[in-house]
């Protein structure tokens, strides 16, 4: 079985190539070409000698992930990749999503970073599937590239990265991390921290570590409900963070960053979209250094939960509007073919 390149640092790259007898410049071409270029096959890195090409190719591989099936909706412009990890034969899938918006030049890949997950909230694809195994920093990042050398033709780049895929990013801290600084390193991919957003359910360990990084990344937290009863019912790790430890852990990644955080609301019919709920969200949320993103709740097959209608959507939006709480509503993107948000579950539609 071969290794896994984009599972290796730079200095990973270097040492090991030190070790077979190279200069150290043998480590950056090699960097360049996976991660300037794009290249997924060694024999094409034409300025390395013939025999290193062949060595590299019978140890490591350029890209761990298998392709299986792609689909698309929202006019192409929406792809949803599902992915087999190693080992081929009976491994775990994955699936990924590129979101394009021509209209402002942006490229938003959606990658997972754990094949299932071991959070279950009520209303999410993922959480059904239990938890399989956490993904390695290379097979995080290689969801990237693969999408990055799709766009490469088109004379177009990947401009943002969301870890909203499947599975919880802080409960697999240091391969997100890992694969957020290989995809930022200003020497290769040069993706800005700024154009990285971490998605997670609230474990307030991870809010805690990530608030001293050195990396401007973007928090946001899946709230869904704002009071302690419901949210024990929607997102079960509440249980083990409730929503006071919760938002004194943003507090706190506030304090250190002076970073706005995210939290993101999907609105269920029912549920959690009445005007007592939105105004005691307004009660959580005043004072701190917050946006909150509204999300229609995308159907999710097996699940008795409805989206709330429009009209409800908008009633509750406006109680935030008017307690001057800045709120958006996210543009819905490929729940045609659940690769929305909630909806992954590593098989096709």
């Amino acid at each position: 079985m071969l290794f896994s390149l984009p599972d290796l640092s730079f200095v990973d790259l270097e040492a090991t190539l030190g070790d077979w007898g190279l200069p150290a410049y043998r480590a950056r071409q090699v960097w360049d070409w996976a991660y300037v270029h794009l290249i997924d096959d060694f024999q094409q890195m034409s300025n390395l000698p013939g025999p290193l090409r062949d060595r590299l190719t019978a140890t490591f591989c350029l890209d761990p992930l298998t392709p299986v099936a792609t689909e698309t909706a929202d006019g192409r412009l929406t792809t949803k990749t599902l992915f087999a990890l190693p080992p081929l034969e009976g491994g775990d899938r994955i699936e990924a999503v590129l979101m394009r918006y021509p209209a402002i030049g942006r490229n938003t890949v959606c990658v997972s970073t754990q094949a299932g997950c071991a959070v279950g909230c009520a209303f999410c694809a993922t959480g059904q599937m239990g938890f399989r195994r956490n993904l390695s920093a290379g097979e995080i990042a290689a969801q990237v590239l693969h999408f990055a050398r799709q766009l490469k033709p088109r004379e177009q780049a990947v401009t943002h990265v969301v870890l909203m895929g499947m599975g919880e990013p802080l409960s697999n801290y240091d391969a997100s991390l890992a694969a957020i600084r290989r995809l930022h390193d200003p020497a290769g991919f040069n993706l800005g921290a700024r154009h990285f957003t971490i998605s997670t359910v609230g474990v307030v360990p991870g809010i805690r570590r990530l608030a001293g990084e050195d990396l401007q990344v973007n928090l946001a937290v899946s709230l869904h409900a704002p009071d302690d009863t419901l949210r024990d019912e929607l997102v079960p790790i509440n249980r083990r963070y409730p929503l006071a430890d919760l938002l004194a852990a943003v507090r706190e990644y506030i304090d250190r960053t002076h970073r706005r955080v995210t939290f993101e609301y999907a609105l269920v019919a029912g549920v959690n979209d009445g005007e007592t709920q939105a105004r005691a969200l307004v009660a959580r949320l005043r004072g701190l250094l917050a946006h909150v993103n509204l999300i229609p709740l995308n159907p999710v097959p097996g699940l008795d939960l409805r989206p709330s209608p429009a009209e409800q959507v908008r009633a509750f939006q406006q109680v935030l509007e008017d307690a001057h709480i800045p709120v958006t509503l996210r543009d819905s993107r490929g729940a045609s073919i659940q690769a929305g948000c909630g909806q992954l579950q590593a098989q096709t539609s």
